[in-house]
């Protein structure tokens, strides 16, 4: 069987599958595959030592580098001599791109133009390695131009899947066993602009859910706030079967520095959306993308971000310390030292980690449900309806949805019986 190593966001971790299925198909047994990640220079530093590491430990072995630094910089990683071939992300989902591969002939590099990429489509896969959780890539691209944001260069522009392919990937999946789907893609909120009709992501879950009625569990990936459908509100209100559990993406919670990143909320936008669903969904529980350090970020523009931790009510936060990406405006704005942006990133993950710990520690005799994902040595591990981690003391199988009681809480998971 190939080796495939993923970096980066849950679009890569549903696009791997489909490369396993396509790298196995074609008889790369052999292959290693690596799906790079743009959206920081850790990210990027982090594929290429684990392509020198996986080169050093498998000298026979061919290695494919794809992802989004390579869509990006093929230049860069077609000059690694670690690396036998290099492929762009439309190619990395193309069948023939990988029976190419095995053949004696196929070029070293093959990366086209992905602006130039107008329709993406469904990517049928039947199941994911080891896993109870699949995720489904409803689109990709995206038409918005943050100032911060390298992605859409290596994504192009917004393709939506459509519905009826969306369902059929879902369906397969439900029947194979997959108790919980997460709906991916780089600007899920965006979904829709570009089809026939124009279906709003709100429409596309409320024709899912209807269509796939064995479907026990349904989520969202990264949503943009001031993007959210009508449709997906009342869903939310409603649907038992989309789980609690939103992840926005905020970026800031300074209006200025918004403005600075191009986002299109302000920071009002964000605090009035948090307590709009709350009244809808008391239940729910909001996870954020926060950077810390954007230039030009003052100390008190600093403390309006830190600040939203408490007025939106966020409980998981992914804190990022800027990173500037070559091409991009931010790139060319003022610049905050690196010192700096780490001690504010590090202020942030406190405030989550606090954040984190008060909703943990106030589920403690509230009753509980999970998706057990792996069970060993007389226990059960998995996430629960708002995605806290759950430890369950006793055995349940895996794939199995399990009701219990929370009797305690760590820093960072629920303890239950």
């Amino acid at each position: 069987m190939p080796r495939l190593i993923t970096f980066g966001c849950r679009l890569n971790a549903f696009e791997t599958e489909v490369m396993r299925g396509h790298a196995s198909a074609a008889g790369l047994s052999d292959a290693i595959i690596v799906n790079t990640c743009a959206v920081t220079a850790e990210a990027e530093r982090q594929a290429r030592q684990a392509i020198r590491k996986a080169r050093r430990e498998n000298p026979g072995a061919r290695i494919i580098a794809t992802g989004c630094a390579v869509q990006i910089a093929p230049d860069r990683y077609a000059a690694m001599p670690e690396i036998d071939h290099v492929i762009g992300n439309e190619e990395k989902l193309k069948a023939e791109s990988f029976f190419a591969l095995a053949g004696q002939d196929a070029p070293r590099v093959a990366v086209a133009d992905i602006m130039g990429v107008k329709e993406t489509a469904g990517h049928l896969i039947t199941g994911y390695a080891e896993r109870t959780r699949a995720f489904v890539e409803i689109q990709q691209g995206c038409d918005h131009r943050c100032t911060f944001c390298i992605i859409p260069y290596g994504r192009g522009n917004n393709r939506s899947v459509p519905i009826g392919e969306v369902v059929a990937q879902v369906r397969t999946l439900t029947e194979n066993g997959v108790k919980e789907v997460v709906l991916t893609g780089v600007d899920i909120t965006g979904y829709g602009g570009d089809l026939p009709g124009q279906p709003s992501l709100g429409q596309l879950c409320r024709r899912l859910l209807a269509l796939v009625p064995d479907l026990p569990r349904l989520r969202l990936s990264s949503i943009d706030v001031v993007e959210v459908d009508a449709d997906l509100k009342r869903l939310i209100a409603e649907e038992p079967r989309l789980m609690p559990h939103l992840h926005l993406s905020l970026q800031a919670g300074d209006d200025m520095i918004l403005k600075r990143m191009k986002r299109r909320h302000l920071r009002d936008d964000a605090i009035r959306f948090c307590r709009e669903v709350r009244d809808l969904r008391p239940d729910i529980v909001f996870g954020a993308d926060l950077i810390a350090g954007f230039p030009t970020e003052s100390e008190e523009m600093f403390a309006n971000s830190l600040a939203l931790v408490e007025e939106c009510g966020l409980t998981f936060l992914h804190v990022f310390p800027f990173s500037a990406r070559v091409g991009t405006p931010a790139a060319r704005m003022p610049q905050l030292a690196g010192p700096v942006r780490k001690e504010r990133a590090a202020r942030l993950r406190a405030a989550g980690q606090r954040a984190l710990g008060r909703y943990l520690t106030g589920r403690i005799g509230a009753a509980t449900r999970l998706l057990v994902e792996r069970s060993e040595d007389g226990e059960a591990f998995g996430h629960n309806d708002q995605f806290a981690p759950v430890r369950l003391q006793g055995s349940a199988p895996q794939g199995a949805i399990v009701d219990a009681r929370v009797t305690a809480a760590t820093d960072e998971h629920l303890i239950a019986a």
